[in-house]
């Protein structure tokens, strides 16, 4: 069959949607500056879907940065990879702050997060190496392994957070790496972004005194929102020192583009030679580095933001669930609302909340919840209020009662 043929007949599991969703429900335009209330479609809506966490994306002192190291530097400074010719002090001089800050002996800095992760796991594991990880890991993981499976390597996967299981699946990887000489490196997550619980960081590290394994973890969500300083879910449980290899984005907290990853020095100096997509893409321009250092002190110096962030957490999901929401098992501020309908009836129920409600937060449908399930997903953030919090809990009370009325069930509804 011809290619073109066969994508167009068989459009994948989200884009079967796109004939009703797109630019509603899938890549809708959030308009204005970053902040809880943006424009959609030409009117203002209460914003819960940015991952805006210390509210830093349109901070003066950070606006200022970036404008002034654009005007300094331009978007292309430095010019070509890393390695060639795209290496500077200052480069290496955020590096040294990052790696200080998350509590490791060396950083590195990665062009984008979900790459790097790929490239991680790919220069970490030789085809002797078995892989164990959570069923709930990040895409960019589940493409890492995929590549290190390519090239013949194992990986064995345990149900989300199940430590049991873990083990188990850690003593089928020993029998193979004892026959193969080669290691296993168990990968999760600080911070699952969709349902907002907590990879049981504290468990697996116990298990290092069982088995030998290296231990990775990608704390996107974690990285700027958990532990006393912002530092991450590891810092959070108490075990950032058994943390191996700590995977860190800019895309959350620090509202930029970009990460980093940070080990031991020696395994960090590997990584930037062996790092596919690191090594042929371009360096990270100096508006993003500087403004990534910029983040970066901010975080630091200012922990009102991440006090702020939390009395909203706090604030939201207690509210709903003394409202009798069910919001999962979350113990950071990802804020998932659980309800109970098909895709039509969710498709109802958004276009009535950021109708009728003014009220903007991202919805999630089968096939990444099962079918009977609506999850709305809430993000707060530091600029967010109180006010904004109980407005929130109180609209989603009204369409709590709808739906459960029925009133979604319909093809179509109305606009008041």
């Amino acid at each position: 069959m011809d290619i073109f043929e066969r994508v167009k007949n068989n459009r994948g599991a989200l884009g079967i949607w796109q004939k009703e969703g797109q630019g509603y429900f899938m890549f809708p335009k959030l308009e204005g500056e970053i902040g809880p209330r943006m424009k959609f479609r030409g009117k203002e809506v209460l914003n819960w879907s940015l991952n805006n966490y210390c509210g830093l994306a349109n901070m003066p002192e950070i606006r200022e940065i970036d404008a002034q190291a654009a005007k300094d530097w331009g978007l292309a400074t430095p010019m070509g990879a890393r390695m060639m010719s795209g290496q500077t002090t200052h480069h290496e001089r955020v590096e040294q702050k990052l790696a200080a800050f998350v509590h490791k002996p060396a950083a590195y800095l990665l062009n984008f997060g979900y790459p790097g992760m790929v490239s991680i796991i790919d220069s970490l594991c030789s085809r002797k190496d078995v892989i164990v990880y959570d069923s709930e890991s990040h895409a960019c993981i589940m493409d890492g392994i995929f590549l290190h499976k390519a090239k013949g390597g194992k990986s064995f996967v345990f149900p989300h957070n199940d430590i049991a299981r873990c083990e188990k699946m850690l003593g089928f990887a020993k029998k193979i790496t004892d026959e193969t000489d080669g290691g296993i490196l168990v990968i999760t997550e600080g911070v699952f972004g969709m349902a907002g619980d907590l990879g049981k960081l504290d468990e697996i590290a116990a298990l290092k005194d069982k088995f030998d394994f290296r231990l990775l973890v990608d704390d996107a969500h974690g990285l700027g929102t958990m532990g006393h300083d912002g530092s991450g879910t590891g810092t959070h449980f108490g075990v950032q020192d058994k943390i191996d290899i700590f995977f860190g984005t800019f895309a959350k907290a620090f509202a930029l583009v970009g990460g980093f990853v940070a080990s031991e020095e020696a395994i960090v100096d590997y990584l930037m030679y062996t790092m596919r997509s690191q090594i042929f893409a371009k360096s990270l321009p100096m508006p993003l580095v500087l403004g990534a250092e910029k983040r970066l002190e901010m975080i630091q110096t200012r922990p009102e933001l991440r006090e702020k962030l939390w009395t909203i957490v706090n604030a939201l999901q207690n509210g709903f669930k003394e409202a009798g929401f069910n919001i999962g098992n979350t113990a950071s501020p990802v804020t998932p609302v659980f309800l109970n309908g098909t895709p039509q009836m969710a498709a109802n129920l958004a276009l009535d909340l950021r109708e009728n409600y003014n009220l903007f937060c991202s919805i999630v449908i089968y096939p990444v919840v099962p079918k009977d399930v609506i999850m709305l997903r809430i993000i707060p953030t530091a600029v967010h209020t109180l006010d904004d919090v109980k407005y929130t809990i109180d609209s989603f009370k009204a369409i709590k009662s709808k739906l459960d009325a029925g009133a979604y069930a319909k093809d179509e509804i109305k606009f008041n």
